[in-house]
């Protein structure tokens, strides 16, 4: 009899993880690297990026870290020609990199904290998956993942800045699963819902805002980072290999149809 294949597995996997030093993006890179796949991670703090390795390394996973600030066209030049030095030929794009330092409607929006946040979530988003995907090009073969959220569909009271940007991920990772699916490459988000992480700590500390969040939810809880990190392993394994284009909601049921 033959042994059923695992299309599980990443033991031949290189991922990169952006924002990966804590949060959903340490949790999809833990993930990743328990079903065997190397992994880099960028973050901003070195310190926090160095933990994060060192926690991997020790359950035996080939882990490195890289300091990158996604808002930075340059750093993320320097950060793939480093990739590029250290032979790590990366074939799994996991896009977790975002900000977003304000909060109040858009009509009382600052310019230079939307410029942030395009910058960061949209145009550093644009930039890295451009140089992983000449990378992955040279193999025919990837998959990147935009770690998008459920505000890029509905947006939310107060992060409507936040909101456009991840509108905007979605609108990249559906123009880029057209362009590079002929060329082996399959691109797809995943759309947490309300997750437990430092990131998301003010919706926890409104009370209404949150009650109001998980009310909706069919599973009456909020999420946590690992509750994510499936859907990343799956969308970079060949369990999804006729997938592309596709957005997977991570949201407890809030969002039904």
């Amino acid at each position: 009899m033959t042994p059923t294949l695992d299309t599980f597995d990443l033991s031949d996997r290189r991922a990169l993880v952006t924002g990966g030093s804590r949060g959903i993006g340490y949790a999809a890179a833990t993930a990743l690297a328990r079903r065997g796949a190397a992994v880099a991670l960028t973050g901003r703090k070195e310190d926090a990026l160095n933990a994060a390795v060192k926690d991997l390394r020790g359950f035996g996973a080939d882990a490195r870290g890289y300091v990158c600030h996604q808002g930075n066209p340059e750093a993320i030049v320097q950060l793939f020609e480093q990739l590029d030095r250290d032979h790590f030929l990366l074939d799994t794009l996991v896009l977790n990199a975002a900000t977003n330092p304000v909060a109040g409607p858009l009509l009382e929006l600052d310019l230079d904290a939307w410029r942030k946040i395009v910058e960061v979530n949209l145009t550093g988003a644009l930039l890295t998956a451009q140089a992983a995907a000449r990378r992955m090009l040279t193999r025919q073969k990837g998959s990147i993942i935009f770690i998008a959220s459920i505000a890029a569909i509905d947006p939310l009271a107060g992060l409507g800045a936040y909101s456009v940007s991840k509108a905007g991920v979605l609108g990249l990772m559906r123009a880029f699963a057209k362009e590079l699916g002929a060329k082996g490459i399959r691109v797809n988000a995943v759309a947490p819902g309300l997750i437990e992480t430092r990131f998301s700590a003010a919706l926890f500390q409104d009370r209404a805002a949150y009650e109001k969040i998980v009310g909706q939810t069919a599973l009456g809880r909020h999420g946590q980072p690992d509750d994510v990190a499936g859907a990343v392993v799956y969308l970079a394994s060949e369990a999804s290999a006729y997938v592309s284009g596709q957005v997977l909601i991570v949201d407890g049921g809030g969002r039904m149809g």
